[in-house]
């Protein structure tokens, strides 16, 4: 029998962060592909911003983030590789089953199904992943398995759109969605449930400590930790900012910048996935040398890159063509999704194995709530406000609209790594 630290076991964990990062690629397609055919499904189903807002960001978030704390109860209590397998096949059916919407209600009833499926994914693969490698390694591990961001961000934006383009935006849906449901059963083949807690022994001791926790246990243990509501806040407004671009970009590309379904194929999935793959490079060594050497780079390093945003953010929405939109697109990308990496491995670090899976989910509650919840939301209704007056430039001002919450999560993590550097002091 291997030991935790032996070879073949050193080889097969990574192998488990590429299927469990395969699984979260087909999450953020799921998730991303009404983002990428908003103009389309906005046409045929006569859809208003305001719509396209919620349908992308409330209506989903809203049960992606109440479902994520009980079913992170259930993975910090049983079989997490099942419990994954199970999302990914339930979020691929209502996925196919969004391209059978005829209208607003029935095309919010499918995303609360995409919602309610997602919710069982992440938060069992961040502990699984964290059964699988030593402290510290895990952010790297970690920078593996967000690849799945940008990965779905590409293959959403080109395959979605190629096949929207070429059969309609609803066979799309059906399509990506089969796609889950056949690789659902493998992820059962691939990934084996690890013992929980194998390289944590000193963190849990007791027998009360080894028991399954409950929800209040849980939830008491992350409260009274100002870091970790702080890094929830800073995370929460952050995403309420990279969703809110990355959700309405394409949109502003075919509206504002004229260009095509074939064009955003093409172009803006490369510069997605491009500097997405950059952020989580850049999370993996912060998380890795800069945070293991001084906790408060964890929090302070994506701070400072959240201000870097403004200026490109403004000239991203300013510039009259769309390639160099694109040119400039890249460093919002990249530095609105570089806080997630480091954010992770704080929180796994310094949390209790048997608490891993319930922790995380509140802290993407709070994260997507905010953040996935009301980004889209708040730019959507930003845009509907202001067309009657600027017509369609509103969408480029209302992306501009989220300066005052890029200086918010600047804040928070500014407070976040004040509050570490307390608690080495003390």
């Amino acid at each position: 029998m291997s030991t935790p630290t032996s070879e073949p076991d050193a080889r097969y964990r990574y192998v488990v962060v590429a299927a469990l990062a395969f699984a979260y690629m087909l999450n953020f397609v799921d998730r991303q592909l009404l983002s990428i055919l908003v103009e389309p499904v906005k046409q045929d189903l006569g859809l208003s911003d305001t719509q396209i807002g919620m349908l992308t960001g409330l209506m989903f978030a809203l049960f992606y983030t109440f479902f994520g704390i009980p079913v992170a109860l259930i993975a910090d209590r049983g079989n997490r590789t099942r419990l994954i397998a199970a999302a990914c096949g339930i979020w691929s059916v209502f996925t196919a089953l969004s391209g059978f919407a005829t209208g607003f209600i029935s095309l919010a009833l499918a995303r609360i199904g995409v919602g309610i499926g997602e919710a069982g994914c992440s938060p069992p693969s961040y502990s699984i992943i964290a059964d699988y490698f030593p402290a510290h390694k895990r952010g790297r591990a970690l920078a593996l398995y967000v690849l799945g961001v940008p990965a779905g961000s590409f293959v959403g934006a080109v395959a979605g759109a190629a096949i929207a383009q070429a059969y309609g935006w609803r066979t799309a849906f059906v399509v990506i969605g089969a796609a889950g449901l056949l690789f659902a059963p493998l992820l059962l083949l691939i990934v084996r449930e690890p013992v929980r807690g194998r390289f944590d022994a000193d963190m849990a001791t007791s027998a009360t400590e080894k028991a399954a926790p409950s929800l209040t246990a849980a939830l008491a243990y992350f409260w009274r930790s100002p870091v970790f509501i702080l890094t929830a806040l800073a995370c929460g407004l952050t995403s309420f900012c990279s969703f809110g671009i990355l959700n309405w970009t394409p949109a502003f590309l075919t509206r504002v910048q004229g260009m095509s379904l074939g064009q955003i194929s093409g172009y803006f999935g490369v510069i997605v996935a491009g500097s997405m793959v950059l952020a989580a490079w850049i999370g993996a060594v912060i998380a890795d040398k800069a945070g293991a050497r001084n906790p408060i780079w964890y929090t302070l390093l994506p701070g400072l890159g959240m201000v870097m945003v403004l200026p490109f953010l403004f000239g991203f929405t300013m510039v009259d063509s769309w390639q160099l939109s694109l040119v400039l697109l890249v460093p919002p990308i990249t530095l609105t999704s570089t806080y997630l990496v480091p954010a992770l491995a704080l929180l796994q670090n310094r949390t209790p194995a048997q608490y891993r899976a319930t922790v995380s989910s509140i802290l993407l509650f709070i994260l997507n709530l905010i953040g996935l919840g009301c980004g889209p939301l708040f730019v959507g209704m930003v845009s509907d406000r202001l067309t009657p007056v600027y017509g369609n430039m509103a969408l480029a001002m209302a992306l501009q609209w989220l300066t005052p919450f890029i200086i918010l999560a600047f804040l928070c993590q500014a407070g976040a790594a004040w509050m570490i550097r307390r608690q080495k002091q003390g």
